[in-house]
């Protein structure tokens, strides 16, 4: 295992040698210490699967549906998740880079040390995902998404886009918010209570302010 900080935070992540891994393309009955590359699960059906200590690296599991099960200590790199549905699954211990989520569906879903670093979660939905740990998302691009009931506090997200994010019912006191691209984001005041910002933000969460507030500024 190693540890990345990234702001205030610290995340413990897996650190695999692939040549300890056994190379796979099933995925009948979970994996354990699998070395994966370049398959196509598209569409695949999962239920209470279990995937341990893996890397996992250019995998289609587009369309994808997994209940239940886990993700543990595993290295997923360039891996398109786009369209699939994610429910009642727990991540934990996963560095998950340069991977597609576009238009997926995470409902229910509990993280704790997770690190999503390059990753595109444009038009995912996020219902009561819920953090038991550090997780960061960094460089990220969360735009037209939309959270709800999502218990994410001291949550890191470092240099993403958030254009378009709908936050509606969620706990994000302590949130790191810093780098950020918050013009356009759709939120009540309330989903924002407890985060930091950055000065250079200020603008934006004017902005947001005032139309949330549905204020009138006049120069006079």
């Amino acid at each position: 295992m190693r540890t990345t900080t990234i702001g205030d935070v610290k995340v413990l992540l897996p650190d695999l040698e692939p040549d300890d891994l056994d190379t796979t393309t099933d995925l009948d009955g979970g994996l354990t210490e699998a070395l994966v590359e370049g398959t196509a699960w598209h569409g695949a059906q999962l239920e209470d699967a279990s995937i341990r200590s893996s890397l996992i690296t250019g995998v289609d599991l587009s369309e994808s549906t997994w209940e239940a099960g886990s993700l543990y200590g595993c290295e997923i790199t360039r891996t398109d998740f786009s369209g699939a549905t994610l429910t009642g699954i727990t991540i934990e211990r996963c560095a998950i880079t340069g991977s597609r989520f576009t238009g997926t569906r995470l409902t229910d879903v509990r993280l704790k040390d997770v690190l999503f670093d390059g990753c595109r979660f444009d038009y995912a939905t996020l219902q009561r995902v819920a953090a038991a740990g550090s997780v960061a998302f960094t460089d990220c691009i969360l735009t037209n998404g939309a959270w709800s009931s999502c218990r994410l506090p001291r949550l890191v997200l470092r240099s993403c886009d958030l254009a378009g994010l709908e936050l509606d019912s969620c706990h994000l006191v302590g949130t790191d918010l810093r780098g950020s691209r918050l013009h356009g984001l759709k939120t009540s005041l309330d989903n924002l209570r407890g985060v930091t910002v950055g000065r250079d933000q200020l603008p934006d969460l004017t902005e947001l302010t005032i139309d949330v507030l549905d204020l009138t500024v006049r120069n006079e």
